[in-house]
């Protein structure tokens, strides 16, 4: 018994000194160089770099657009989620899919397609004769392009937020509401956006720290523009000095992260005071009928995603048929010339492709892993592995919450120098984005788990413990199996995630270690603007692929476990 009980001990341990190994201690290296010299507290390097000029007028610029893209986002998300919630549309699961979809497109993906669209040189835009003229300024290049793109992308975060908190309502209230006269309006302005409030909350702050973080868009759009914010400034000093200016660049990343977790703390606080406590059981959502507004309301939501999803991506399709940027699609400019450059003959396009299929995989494992077991114990019935366990789990969720580029710096700081003992370097290989991808979305893996664990009935320990089997045998052949389907959902959004981000790459990857998020960024930064669409197509379709191919675990996991699904 008492083996039984070491082996269950020691992995509790090596989950929580792995966690805090890859999560934690690079932040804490990160504030400890931002916010300390010769061992002790020092804020003056702090307040020096909060004098310069660049410094404050990126900070301003980020929480700017942050604030204002967030607002956006909640009023859009919000909207969209209340007319599919509560009334009787048709066709919500494919709405649903469809509103979901550019929060699993890569920021700077969805950058390039809208820079494409909307310019001078589109190809949609110039066959329609409404393209700007050629020579005049791109009308996304702005503070409001900027705002624009970013209220685009985190949009469908509230919606997810607002319809999963839509579907927990009892039903009795609105019931209620209903039969003593009240009508739709005045049902959802004294009752329906009270109790939202909370989520309202979560997702403004979602949308809020999402944006502080994003860097494809602020870079795209934000350079040209002449708007830099805390991320592209980061990059910028990083990719022009190199090492040298790490001290530098790590006090901004601290500024950065401290905007972040402050956000995170104010909207914790400000939800706790606003939940209010609901009596009964979640029952159906509530089913308003349009009656003759059907049509209008219907038509409206299938233009909003017609203009969202489609405008983009035929002017990205078009430019990446097009022998050079800026000519008009037709049956003598259509070539394949650009596929076939990015998927034969191009070798740092095909080692972007291999490298991140590798490490997001090899992530999605890990996480996936990581994942049942530290799920096991965050659900223990023993308290002190549960506060264990919580342990780790807060410092993935603070990996997950910080701008993916501060935990780049973070993980430039810890691992720079080669590691003790083996005396081996993980700086400039692919296997720092690996551990980088582990630390940032073990969080994204674990929550479906997490779920799954909750509902399970734990006596099936209880049997399996008096039948004398150990803790190994009991997480093989019981709960592995049980949870198996959750994690696998987990494991495809993270490997989704890793596969597309460009964010944590930014700044670790290193020549033969190429990335496909940052070699899309560098054909577009470069010039290559057809091999950049190019490439983006390619990665569109793989994205849509693995996401309709997730519909198979709906009936294995969790409802909720897949965002798109109900």
């Amino acid at each position: 018994m008492t083996a039984i009980f070491r082996t269950e001990r020691l992995t509790l341990v090596f989950l929580v000194l792995t966690i805090t190994a890859i999560c934690g201690l690079p932040l804490l290296l990160l504030f400890k160089i931002g916010l300390t010299a010769e061992g002790s507290l020092n804020i003056a390097p702090l307040l020096e770099a909060l004098q310069s000029r660049s410094v404050l007028r990126a900070l301003w610029h980020s929480l700017e657009s942050s604030a204002l893209s967030a607002l956006f986002a909640t009023i859009l998300g919000t909207a969209l989620a209340l007319v599919i919630g509560l009334t009787n549309v048709r066709a919500k699961g494919l709405l649903v899919f469809l509103i979901l979809l550019p929060m699993m497109i890569p920021p700077h993906v969805t950058a390039i397609a809208w820079i494409q669209a909307l310019g001078p040189a589109s190809p949609v835009l110039r066959w329609l004769s409404i393209a700007p003229e050629l020579g005049s300024d791109h009308p996304l290049y702005s503070r409001e392009g900027l705002v624009l793109l970013l209220t685009l992308q985190h949009s469908p975060l509230v919606f997810l937020l607002v319809r999963a908190a839509l579907r927990s309502f009892p039903r009795e209230l609105s019931d209620a509401a209903r039969v003593s006269g009240s009508g739709a309006t005045r049902m959802l302005v004294k009752i329906t956006l009270p109790l939202l409030s909370p989520a309202l909350m979560a997702g403004f702050a979602l949308a809020f720290v999402a944006a502080l973080g994003n860097f494809g868009i602020n870079a795209l759009i934000g350079i040209p523009a002449r708007y830099t914010t805390l991320p592209v400034l980061v990059w910028r000093r990083l990719a022009s000095f190199g090492p040298d200016v790490l001290p530098n660049v790590a006090i901004i990343s601290v500024i950065l992260a401290l905007v972040a977790l402050v956000a995170i703390v104010i909207q914790t606080v400000l939800q706790k005071r606003m939940r209010s406590a609901l009596v009964g059981l979640p029952q159906a959502p509530l089913d308003i009928a349009l009656g003759k507004h059907r049509l209008p309301v219907e038509a409206l939501l299938w233009l909003f995603v017609a203009s969202v999803l489609l405008l983009p991506a035929a002017s990205l399709l078009a430019t990446s048929l097009v022998k050079t940027y800026g000519l008009d699609l037709s049956l003598e400019t259509l070539t394949l010339s650009n596929f076939a450059e990015v998927l034969w003959r191009q070798s740092v396009t095909l080692r972007a492709f291999a490298n991140s299929t590798g490490i997001a995989t090899l992530a999605a494992l890990v996480i996936a892993g990581l994942s049942i077991l530290l799920g096991y114990f965050l659900v223990s019935r023993k308290a002190g592995q549960r506060l264990m366990a919580g342990i780790a789990g807060s410092q993935a969720e603070i990996a997950f919450a910080v701008p993916g580029l501060v935990m780049s710096i973070a993980f430039i700081l810890a691992f720079i120098r080669p590691l003790p003992i083996v005396n081996i370097s993980l700086y400039g290989t692919l296997w720092i984005i690996l551990i980088a991808y582990v630390s940032c979305f073990v969080a994204v893996g674990l929550k479906p788990v997490v779920a799954a664990f909750l509902q399970m009935d734990m006596s099936l320990e209880d049997a399996a413990r008096v039948s004398g089997a150990g803790f190994g045998r009991r997480i093989r052949k019981i709960f592995a199996p049980l949870v198996a389907p959750a994690a696998a959902s987990g494991g495809i959004l993270v490997f989704l995630t890793a596969y597309n981000e460009v964010t944590v790459s930014a700044l670790l990857w290193s020549t033969g270690n190429e990335t496909i998020g940052t070699t899309i960024f560098n054909y577009e930064d470069g010039g290559y603007t057809t091999l950049a669409a190019a490439m983006s197509v390619v990665v569109v379709l793989a994205t849509i692929v693995i996401m309709v191919a997730m519909n198979a675990l709906t009936k294995k996991v969790p409802a909720g476990t897949i965002p798109w699904r109900s």
